[in-house]
């Protein structure tokens, strides 16, 4: 399987049901969007690496609407161009507000992100509006 970029390898990317193919393409932009938080963080934090959890990237529409996971046929996961992810340096998690504040100003209106309590997400459907917070 291997590495695709210094925080994120294929294995991550793949549907978590264990009977389908579905996966992020290598090629997939919102790779780029997550790998260059890490980047940013880690310069923030003054480490050469920060530790990445992707809780959950691409899913088969099944898996997607099973009780464990609980989204819908509009979500972007089963489109395999979404990551929901945790970012930690020094073993302290960045908080998931000071992620999203990053994004939505490094991506201002062009991306999807998602603010929730114990991880972000990103996707790269376009245009504006495609942001929301579920941390409260």
């Amino acid at each position: 399987m291997g590495d695709l970029t210094k925080n994120i390898s294929r294995h991550e990317l793949v549907c978590k049901c264990g009977d389908c193919n579905v996966t992020v393409l290598d090629n997939e932009p919102v790779i780029q969007i997550v790998q260059g938080a890490c980047d940013h963080f880690a310069d923030v934090c003054g480490v050469d690496k920060v530790l990445l959890i992707i809780t959950s990237a691409a899913r088969c529409y099944i898996y997607n609407r099973t009780e464990e996971v609980g989204s819908n046929d509009n979500s972007q996961h089963p489109r395999a161009c979404a990551i929901d992810f945790q970012i930690y340096a020094n073993g302290v998690q960045i908080p998931t507000t000071v992620v999203d504040r990053y994004l939505r100003k490094k991506y201002p209106g062009i991306y999807g992100f998602g603010l929730y309590n114990s991880f972000n997400h990103a996707d790269t459907r376009p245009g504006d509006g495609k942001t929301w917070d579920y941390s409260s």
